[in-house]
């Protein structure tokens, strides 16, 4: 079997060249999968894309024709593949559910505390020769009502940091963890009640949906005012233009963002020197009260080492011609068959 990677940046090749065996011939190139580069395809049995790539029903067919039987995703996200389509086109797909949930739990506290202490100003200032703290007064964590929507591993995870900081957590899940009430100080609630009383709100969902834009104008009119927001999930969770509009009057405080909804050929280029078009964006980026970062919040090199692993893992054990463990079934759902 013969595999291309697509989307292969120079911080992951390490890794990816290191846990590829060498019975798999495997081709990178940094081209992003798309309808134009899917003939860059032709002659292989599998494909590695990542979040960035386009794997709509258009692009899957046109892999299909190539003679692509596999996809494996380098994420534990898959809601960048039409998987009905690919279904149908005979292409069987596989993710990296639990490659670091600290990786990305850690990223969405570090946001937290970049806001609420200032940093980015703060070191701004501070390489002009200027010491002065009178704009940069934050607040304490311990104590903060923090709401959690989507408690998984990532949840989960955020959940421990959050405790050991004394804070009081309140969550939000279609299915509640009845262990994490047990460990730590968390109870579960109800959407709007979360939003009405929390100091700082965190997402993390899978992007589906059922979970497209769950904040939106209704929750937010009814989140506590001057709030902090944290998305370090999937940017289609939240509808941007109304976060926008909070941000505007003051309803939402602080906005800390690892991903961004309309971030596909955007995010992981280098656009400096070009326009960006996007004046959502760009009026985020004007704002000193908005915190965005690239998502990278998967970025450590234990996180790309495990996915790394898993993901070549998949593509040998489709190799052997057996079923991969972290297969993807139609419903959305992985596992064993």
């Amino acid at each position: 079997m013969k595999v291309l990677f697509y989307s292969a940046k120079d911080y992951e090749l390490p890794s990816l060249k290191e846990s590829l065996p060498d019975s798999l011939p495997a081709t990178f190139t940094p081209s992003a999968l798309s309808i134009d580069t899917v003939s860059l395809a032709r002659g292989y049995d599998a494909v590695s894309i990542f979040t960035s790539d386009d794997a709509s029903a258009q692009v899957l067919r046109g892999l299909a024709l190539a003679g692509v039987r596999f996809v494996a995703t380098r994420s534990a996200g898959f809601d960048h593949i039409n998987m009905e389509a690919a279904s149908e086109a005979g292409i069987r797909v596989a993710h990296v559910p639990d490659y670091s949930p600290h990786a990305i739990a850690e990223h969405a506290v570090a946001l937290m505390l970049a806001l609420d202490r200032r940093l980015v100003r703060a070191a701004a200032q501070v390489a002009e020769n200027d010491f002065t703290i009178d704009h940069l007064v934050g607040f304490n964590m311990h104590g903060k009502k923090v709401g959690i929507i989507g408690t998984g591993h990532i949840g989960a995870t955020v959940a421990r940091i959050l405790d050991g900081f004394g804070c009081t957590l309140m969550a939000y899940d279609p299915a509640p963890d009845a262990s994490l009430e047990e460990r730590y100080n968390l109870f579960y609630t109800g959407l709007q009640t979360l939003c009405s009383m929390c100091d700082i709100i965190t997402l993390h969902l899978p992007l589906n949906p059922q979970t497209r834009h769950i904040i939106g104008k209704k929750l937010i009119s009814g989140m506590k005012r001057g709030m902090m927001l944290i998305n370090t999930a999937r940017g289609g969770i939240l509808d941007t233009k109304e976060v926008i509009g909070a941000l505007r009057t003051g309803q939402i405080g602080m906005f800390g963002m690892d991903v961004y909804e309309h971030e596909r050929g955007l995010f992981f280029n280098d656009w400096r020197g070009r326009n960006l078009d996007d004046p959502m964006l760009k009026e985020l980026l004007s704002r000193d009260n908005v915190l965005l970062t690239p998502h990278l919040g998967f970025a450590t090199r234990e996180a790309i080492a495990a996915i790394s692993t898993v993901t070549c893992h998949c593509l040998a054990t489709w190799a052997a011609g057996e079923r991969a463990v972290n297969e993807i079934g139609l419903s959305g759902s992985a596992g064993l068959a």
